[in-house]
């Protein structure tokens, strides 16, 4: 036998052959490598059966495993939290090299968390918060950055966090909604079915939320403290014209490998 044919459940090369070919007869495009992680997390053949059975039947692979790598990193995520990105990792990048001695790190619309458990993981000890409208998120983002002391609050954006955090944010990461209402129901099935309606829909432009941040960002921010918001293309511009209006100097990253772009501002000294 192979080490492609062994796994850590005890399946043998049968099992994995029948799991890829129900994955690949319900249409995922990377089924062997989805097969591999399934047999990988799963415990017992049974229990490896099971989750692709789930996984063909629609539901996001990330939540079948009940993890998502991110930023290097297994972020534990929990039915109805949204699924950490690949491209927010741009963000996690960018904050990083602005202001690699950060000591006060905020995750604002938090969902899992995957952000601040990122940044704190890169920084070291830093004061981590993190603050998410839902319930579920709050409660998964408490278990992901449990290792980093974060400490977790539910609310509606800066009404969530404590006073004793005003002007000594040195790290102020917003991935807000940002898909436009009428544009929600066009998204792939995997989020419209499975991810919370609050975590995507950004209003009638998909601004709405990231409005609200901007604005209400200075009076949180230590001075020369960043503020990062992930948009998309087509709004990039519209984001920076918000981030300019309250006084930060605003610049816009982009990476096309990941089709991310970030508009990030700054308060001054």
């Amino acid at each position: 036998m192979t080490s492609t044919d062994s796994t850590t459940s005890g399946s043998g090369p049968a099992s994995r052959s029948a799991l890829v070919a129900a994955l690949r007869a319900a249409g995922c495009v990377f089924a062997e490598d989805e097969a591999e992680l399934i047999l990988a997390t799963a415990r017992t053949p049974a229990e490896a059966a099971a989750m692709a059975d789930r996984r063909a039947s629609g539901l996001p692979l990330e939540l079948v495993l009940g993890w998502a790598e991110f930023a290097g990193r297994r972020i534990v995520v929990e039915p109805g939290v949204f699924v950490p990105r690949r491209r927010t990792e741009f963000l996690v990048r960018q904050a990083l090299a602005e202001r690699p001695g950060a000591r006060v790190v905020v995750d604002l619309c938090c969902g899992s968390g995957a952000v601040g458990a990122a940044l704190a993981a890169a920084l070291g000890p830093v004061e981590l918060h993190a603050a998410d409208i839902d319930p579920v998120a709050v409660r998964c983002a408490a278990r992901n950055t449990a290792a980093a002391g974060g400490r977790v609050h539910q609310g509606d954006l800066f009404e969530a966090l404590p006073g004793e955090l005003r002007g000594r944010i040195d790290i102020l990461a917003a991935n807000v909604p940002y898909v436009p209402t009428d544009e929600v129901g066009l998204l792939p099935a995997e989020a419209r079915d499975h991810e919370p309606l609050v975590a995507l829909d950004g209003g009638a432009d998909g601004l709405d939320v990231l409005r609200r941040v901007v604005a209400g960002a200075p009076g949180w921010l230590a001075p020369g403290g960043l503020l990062l918001i992930e948009t998309s293309e087509r709004q990039a511009l519209a984001a920076t014209e918000a981030f300019s209006a309250t006084g930060l100097a605003t610049r816009v990253a982009e990476d096309e490998e990941l089709h991310a772009q970030v508009v990030i501002g700054t308060r001054a000294d």
